[in-house]
């Protein structure tokens, strides 16, 4: 394993700025808003009341997609040995022992966190180790939070091995209205706590898999932070 890269300094840990995969969204959008805006002034000389409903409705719109494609930057403070950290924002959704069929063929300790269109969408790698396998399978776009998203949607699973030899899965799953998955690990890559896993437009869920015996640390519906939540540790 590399050197861990160095801590952000607490003063900009917590700076806001916009994901790259939302900058192409945005600046798109902002043009079509202020064409239409244009277009609306050119034709009557001002606003009618009409179009101050439509600069309220274009602006609230126009917020909810900066506040998705925000991304924060952070910086775990905890021990990073054995620890699996939450790879995104959200609530949590399961946490059961499932038949996991694609790749370990065995029990396993599912965690899955459901991301809301509000909430940051951007992914972190849960624990640091050295990337295995990625794979990304075609599937339905049913609403994130059923059971049955996790192995019949769209999907990308990463496969990271613990520095102890332990082998999670990381699972991206697309929702009812996502439509791409990006994921920026490749095999071979060496991963660390505070890395960036990839980004899931508009609605989502994450799953992590990880062996039975694993000390579960939050609860169903919890809260969690991505690359601060602690949520398991590996025994």
């Amino acid at each position: 394993m590399g050197k861990k890269k160095p801590i952000i300094h607490n003063k900009r840990r917590n700076k806001i700025r916009i994901h790259h995969e939302g900058v192409s969204s945005l600046m798109v959008c902002g043009v079509l808003y202020a064409a239409l805006l244009g277009v609306v002034w050119k034709l009557h000389g001002h606003l009618p009341w009409w179009g101050w409903i439509f600069v309220a409705a274009a602006t609230f719109v126009y917020g909810i997609l900066l506040n998705f494609f925000r991304c924060p930057i952070r910086m775990f403070q905890g021990p990073t040995t054995k620890s699996i950290v939450a790879p995104a924002d959200g609530h949590v959704v399961v946490i059961q022992e499932v038949d996991e069929k694609e790749y370990f063929h065995d029990r396993r300790l599912m965690i899955s966190i459901f991301m809301s269109l509000t909430n940051v969408h951007a992914n972190w790698i849960p624990c640091e180790g050295k990337v295995l396998k990625v794979t990304h399978q075609k599937g339905n776009f049913m609403k994130a939070y059923l059971p049955k998203a996790s192995t019949e949607n769209e999907r990308s699973m990463v496969i990271i091995k613990t520095p102890h030899g332990v082998e999670v899965m990381v699972r991206q799953i697309a929702g009812a209205l996502a439509r791409r998955i990006v994921t920026y690990s490749r095999p071979g890559d060496e991963c660390f706590i505070d890395d960036h896993l990839g980004f899931i437009k508009f609605g989502s869920r994450v799953d992590v898999y990880l062996p039975l015996d694993s000390e579960v640390l939050v609860k169903m519906g919890q809260a969690t932070v991505g690359d601060e939540t602690l949520i398991a540790k590996l025994k």
